[in-house]
């Protein structure tokens, strides 16, 4: 199949997301806390100023901070992880979970289990 990210003229999918082995390398998670976690993914979709923006990603054990800079849906298919906001609030993700990050968000992420999610940026 060809890259979607560098395909023009038809509709972008990505096949075998869940098990789907030809992931790019997208570096170590910054602001690490504990570990190091290492993400990788698949662009699925940019559009134009970078907004909408969709794709996989796959990140491993190890805990960061964050700051979610636009609103980010994610629907987690493999995994286990604990974000914790600044005001205390705990979301506990595993396969199956969808989770809506506001743009602004703040916290931490805990990667317990090799994370693998479908995600989306506005």
């Amino acid at each position: 199949m060809p890259d979607p990210s560098t395909t023009a003229g038809f509709t972008p999918y990505l096949e075998a997301v869940s098990t789907r082995t030809d992931l790019v390398d997208w570096g170590v998670q910054s602001d690490a806390v504990e570990g190091v976690s290492h993400s990788s993914g698949r662009l699925l979709f940019k559009g134009p100023n970078n907004s909408p923006e969709t794709g996989l990603w796959v990140c491993t054990p190890g805990r960061w901070r964050l700051a979610i800079p636009r609103d980010e849906l994610c629907h987690f298919i493999a995994g286990a992880a604990t974000y914790r906001h600044d005001n205390g609030e705990v979301i506990e993700v595993r396969p199956n979970t969808l989770v809506l990050f506001p743009a602004g968000w703040t916290g931490e992420c805990h990667v317990r289990e090799t994370l693998r999610n479908v995600y989306m940026l506005a």
